[in-house]
């Protein structure tokens, strides 16, 4: 599978927001079985060291020919801002999604600056805001909830707190994605809250883990699936799952197609699935051991930038629950 430069797998620009007072967020830790509590009870340490760690992370991607647009989030009752894919999505056609959060104060993580800067930078359309269904305990955490095969235009998605089956259908019909729901299983048998830390989709592979499917109809296909993409199927563990490997993302740098992953996922992966990588992508490893205390890694950390660079606007469209206004 040969794609150009502006493939809608392997994003060229990102959003991130660098965290001043960072800190694992309680509202998460009941349905997060990734989220761990931290040996060092001063949180200064934590913020300080997770600042460090995303700095010199966004620093490597820089140098890899990625655009970052870097945003900082300096308040206090924010923990999990580092994580911006949850609560917004672009996508090739100029739109821009905002998506239901389920934990209350990750519903004050979503920002008008941001929004106002795609707007700026990019070919934006439309808005299409389903955050309204928090009032009816609907949620749907954006890329996290959801995998997106942009290229095959189906997404997945694992349904849990944060991945309301009857919402994921109505944005797949929205957005013209095949959907696909299967369960899949940590390792106490709690469904897995977010799909992106089980699975990526790449251009020319897909890294899951097919043995934390427990129905095998379902795993045959997804498998069967991702096959006839041609793309090659990384299958991890589940221990290599707890490493963070499946909650990794492709971009496009200066050299090419970039796969940009934890250090602990990069040293959980055998030689033979680093060799199946490094046939189409370059491994980019980044530090965020402190970050990952949170239950998320670096695909959670990189909002992918799909829409078009901006031409003169003679027209924008605020979608909000499904009805549109006319913003010019």
């Amino acid at each position: 599978m040969t794609l150009s430069h502006s493939n809608p797998q392997s994003p060229a620009s990102i959003v991130m927001i660098r965290p001043h007072h960072f800190n694992p967020n309680p509202e998460t830790l009941a349905d997060n079985g990734f989220q761990a509590l931290s040996n060092d009870t001063n949180g200064t340490n934590l913020s300080n060291r997770a600042y460090m760690e995303f700095t010199q992370a966004v620093e490597l991607l820089k140098n890899s020919g990625i655009n970052v647009h870097l945003f900082e989030d300096e308040s206090h009752n924010t923990p999990d801002s580092v994580f911006p894919n949850n609560w917004f999505s672009t996508h090739p056609e100029g739109k821009v999604v905002l998506y239901p959060m389920y934990a209350p104060n990750r519903r004050k993580e979503r920002r008008s600056d941001i929004v106002e800067m795609l707007k700026c930078e990019y070919e934006v359309c439309e808005i299409v805001d389903y955050s309204g269904s928090e009032h009816d305990d609907l949620y749907l955490e954006g890329t996290g909830a959801m995998v997106i095969d942009h290229l095959e235009r189906v997404a997945y998605m694992i349904p849990s707190n944060r991945a309301n089956p009857a919402l994921f259908e109505r944005f797949c019909r929205q957005f013209n994605y095949e959907p696909f729901v299967f369960s899949a299983l940590d390792l106490n048998d709690i469904p897995i809250y977010h799909t992106n830390v089980f699975m990526s989709i790449c251009s020319d592979f897909a890294v899951l883990s097919l043995q934390m499917i427990p129905d095998l109809t379902q795993r045959d296909n997804i498998v069967r699936n991702l096959s006839r993409s041609g793309r090659d199927i990384i299958d991890l563990s589940a221990e290599q799952v707890y490493q963070f490997a499946g909650n990794c993302i492709e971009l496009t740098g200066n050299t090419g197609k970039i796969l940009v992953l934890s250090r602990s996922a990069f040293n959980s992966l055998t030689q033979d699935q680093i060799a199946t990588i490094e046939k189409s992508a370059v491994l980019l490893p980044l530090s965020v051991e402190t970050i990952e205390l949170a239950g998320g890694s670096v695909r959670c950390m990189i909002a992918g930038i799909h829409l078009p660079p901006t031409k003169d606007k003679t027209s924008f469209t605020h979608l909000e629950q499904g009805v549109a206004h006319d913003n010019c």
